[in-house]
């Protein structure tokens, strides 16, 4: 069975950070393989096809170079079986309903619209038999409700990120086991890459940032 993991990387990074500060040992599940991650939820005769990671650059230099080191590691250690997909931050406009000054904020857009287009455009290739969802955005609830309908033949699972859920995308998955990755830190320790990776092939390598040490 042809298994594509879709991870809604804007919900996964700040789950995962609110649960580092509650819990430090977190911390080091910043630099994981994601494939490696993923394919520990596989069951017999499912096969991952891909992992791929919807998210935007950050705005700050260092976290956009956290974020790069963390994307080349994955790229390096999984190649094509992993993928980023990028949205953008546009500046919003916000009025203080107090003293009526306006800032802006930058604020992620097309994340979910580029994972819904994904997860149908997949289904209509003919390129996945299950998909995986991990996030908590009820966003997402249209698109998985039209692969229900239009591609039932299509298992479908959503794995919550830590300190996320949405009772929306549970109700997608009724009947199903709920999965939140919270509960799994097994998996993702046996995730954790090592402080430099290497690409033999490729002459290239990857360093986890000084901060995720």
């Amino acid at each position: 069975m042809r298994t594509i993991v879709y991870i809604d990387g804007f919900n996964f990074y700040y789950g995962l950070r609110n649960k580092s500060r509650m819990d430090a040992n977190w911390k080091k599940f910043y630099w994981i393989d994601f494939v490696k991650l993923s394919e520990q939820f596989l069951m017999n005769g499912e096969v991952l096809e891909k992992v791929k990671y919807f998210t935007a650059p950050p705005l700050n230099r260092n976290k956009q170079s956290r974020q790069s080191a963390l994307f080349k590691a994955n790229s390096l250690l999984n190649e094509d079986r992993f993928e980023v997909i990028r949205g953008k931050y546009y500046d919003k406009q916000i009025t203080c309903s107090g003293c009526g000054i306006s800032f802006s904020k930058p604020e992620e857009k097309r994340t979910d619209v580029n994972i819904s287009v994904n997860m149908v455009g997949d289904s209509a290739l003919g390129l996945v038999d299950k998909i995986i969802l991990i996030s908590a955005d009820s966003d997402l609830v249209p698109p998985l409700e039209f692969i229900k309908t239009h591609y039932p033949n299509i298992a479908i699972k959503i794995y919550f990120p830590p300190c996320n859920f949405s009772y929306d995308l549970k109700e997608i998955a009724k009947g199903k086991k709920i999965t939140k990755l919270e509960d799994n830190s097994f998996r993702f320790r046996n995730s954790i890459m090592d402080e430099i990776v290497f690409n033999k092939e490729k002459s290239d390598n990857a360093t986890i940032p000084e901060k995720w040490k």
